[in-house]
């Protein structure tokens, strides 16, 4: 199994190694065993949000705000990004990779005409693809730098991003939208 333990460079990464911003995503983290928190969300997701009917899945907590299908499609979004990006990273890319705005991807997505069972299933594909691409990372190739969005990003701190984003989303689901915990 792959951790920390198994490989050092799987430690929770060092602040030179992504922008300021990303620092609330990667202290959402809990521990130092990204792989597997990474592995309990995609779990957790299904169970929290599986539980939600359809009338529930389309509620905004405010005008102008994302609803939960919404929110569960920008992860899928957002996640294929980051990942895309620690692929590129990991495979020595120089080029500098652009950012992207959340908001547009959202608003041409469409999500909100989807089921939400079927953007929780599709959340779960993309969680498995990106857990299988970090599992087949070679160890060196964690550590790797380049440029992503004007700042400098290493594939850990991306896995780390990854999960404190998704963390960060559950919170907002939890705090913003009454949906229930575990």
């Amino acid at each position: 199994m792959l951790t920390a333990m198994t490989n050092p460079a799987l430690a929770r990464p060092e602040a030179n190694e992504h922008a300021p911003y990303h620092a609330r995503y990667i202290a959402a983290v809990a521990g130092d065993d990204v792989i597997a928190v990474l592995r309990e969300q995609a779990v957790e997701f299904a169970v929290v949000l599986g539980r939600l009917d359809e009338a529930a899945a389309g509620h905004r907590y405010a005008p102008g705000k994302w609803s939960v299908r919404q929110i569960v499609g920008h992860l899928s979004d957002a996640e294929r990004i980051f990942t895309m990006r620690a692929l590129c990273l990991a495979r020595g890319e120089c080029a500098p990779l652009p950012g992207f705005d959340e908001d547009a991807y959202v608003a041409a997505a469409g999500h909100d005409a989807l089921p939400l069972a079927a953007l929780l299933r599709e959340f779960g594909q993309v969680r498995q693809a990106t857990l299988t691409l970090f599992r087949h990372l070679p160890a060196a190739a964690w550590l790797n730098r380049g440029t992503v969005n004007n700042a400098e990003l290493t594939p850990r701190a991306i896995a780390y991003i990854i999960a404190g984003h998704a963390a960060h989303h559950l919170g907002v689901l939890r705090e913003r939208y009454g949906v229930a915990a575990t």
